[in-house]
């Protein structure tokens, strides 16, 4: 039979925490009330200004094709945020839009990557890293950060150098974790990636969501030697709650730039006209709405580590950044409900979600067992009822 699917198909698999997300629409469309604690977007909806700028390009039929790497009045903003937020200078030529910063990542991946070559990944990480660098036909390597607080290992980094070492992706503030990586360790990652000429894939689509005495630092800033080998990705999607509008970009040099828009040109073509017009009010607009936001979320942060912390057998470090808690919950594998074994992450999510009507999503998903992540980017009276929950089916389990 000759009908079979290609090869790479054997190697690439759908993200697991999109398939949870139907599973839970679908269980709630059943009527069931479950509590997401899964979700990996803002509760919040999308600022009215930002809004207004959407329904005025509609209005104005701003609806067409745009050019693929996006209109030049967004390049420019993005440029001017680029250098005063994040202290890296950018021509519009090495500036592309994306539709969304998913997709600006797997470009990236099929730009500078490809078969014999290897990609690292500090574990745990976002669940569609390891399948972009198999798309692009490279190899993952998965490397170890450190375990008290999530910081990059930069001894478990360098060990994993290889001859064939093309690019590290990291996430700071990070999906799964919450940490943010400190300058001095980016410092430290720049001084290898220069060593070593790989490129420095750096995702800070979390970047405005920082909490406490922590400082996001950008790894590009460090010199223009770096800076040429980092692809910075951004977007709207979580500082802004523009998840559904699907606007990211990257910023690197020029020919990694034309390479991201020759792939883009025959996969997407371009974003959204309407999203681009959205996202130059966001860059330009009052940035109070995501204050409110970020004050929220730091509010929910403490209460939902206070009662992780509280729970037997659970540890959850505290967290920097984004809108998730990653507690170890290996001292209720082995335990049972009923007939019921709970031998591993997974099992557990899913007792969770069958038992106490909250959806998590494993540590496996992360590439790292024995956990489990918890969006708290949801209201703090569903937060108290979904923790509530949680103690008492943990405590049930025996």
């Amino acid at each position: 039979m000759g009908t079979t699917l290609a090869p790479r198909m054997s190697k690439f698999s759908g993200s697991p925490t999109s398939a949870l997300i139907a599973k839970v629409a679908e269980l709630k469309r059943q009527g069931k009330d479950i509590i997401s604690l899964n979700v990996g977007e803002p509760d919040f909806g999308t600022p009215d200004y930002i809004k207004v700028a959407g329904m005025k390009a509609i209005a104005d039929n701003f609806t067409k094709y745009t050019s693929g790497n996006g209109i030049l009045e967004l390049r420019e903003e993005i440029i001017k945020k680029l250098k005063e937020d994040n202290h890296v200078e950018y021509s519009v030529n090495e500036i592309t839009t994306a539709v969304g910063a998913k997709q600006a990542i797997a470009s990236s991946m099929m730009v500078i990557a490809g078969p014999g070559d290897e990609v690292l990944l500090p574990i745990p990480c976002w669940v569609s890293y390891t399948e972009m660098i198999r798309l692009a036909g490279a190899t993952p390597v998965f490397v170890p950060v450190r375990p008290d607080n999530y910081e990059l290992d930069l001894d478990a980094i360098k060990a994993a150098i290889t001859s064939r070492t093309k690019a590290i992706i990291i996430c700071t503030p990070n999906n799964p974790t919450g940490a943010v990586y400190s300058e001095e360790s980016l410092r430290k990652l720049a001084d290898l990636a220069l060593a070593h000429d790989f490129f420095i894939v750096a995702d800070e689509i979390y970047e405005k969501l920082i909490y406490d005495d922590a400082k996001h630092f950008s790894v590009a800033s460090i010199s223009k030697e770096v800076r040429d080998l980092t692809i910075t990705i951004n977007g709207f999607s979580k500082a802004y709650a523009m998840t559904g509008w699907r606007i990211g970009y990257a910023a690197a040099r020029a020919d990694v730039i034309k390479g991201i828009m020759a792939v883009q040109s025959q996969t997407t073509s371009a974003t959204s006209a309407i999203s681009q017009k959205a996202a130059v009010a966001a860059l330009r607009g009052s940035q109070h709405d995501l204050t409110i936001m970020v004050e929220e979320f730091k509010r929910r942060k403490d209460y939902v580590i206070l009662r992780l912390n509280q729970i037997p057998g659970i540890t959850c470090p505290s967290v920097k950044g984004a809108f998730y808690v990653y507690p170890d919950v290996q001292a209720y594998l082995g335990k049972s409900f009923g007939a019921r074994k709970i031998a591993t992450a997974v099992d557990l999510c899913q007792y969770l979600l069958d038992e106490a009507l909250i959806s998590t999503v494993p540590g496996e998903a992360y590439n790292v067992p024995g956990k489990i992540r918890i969006s708290y980017s949801n209201s703090l009276e569903n937060l108290e009822q979904a923790l509530d929950r949680f103690e008492k089916a943990l405590a049930s389990l025996s």
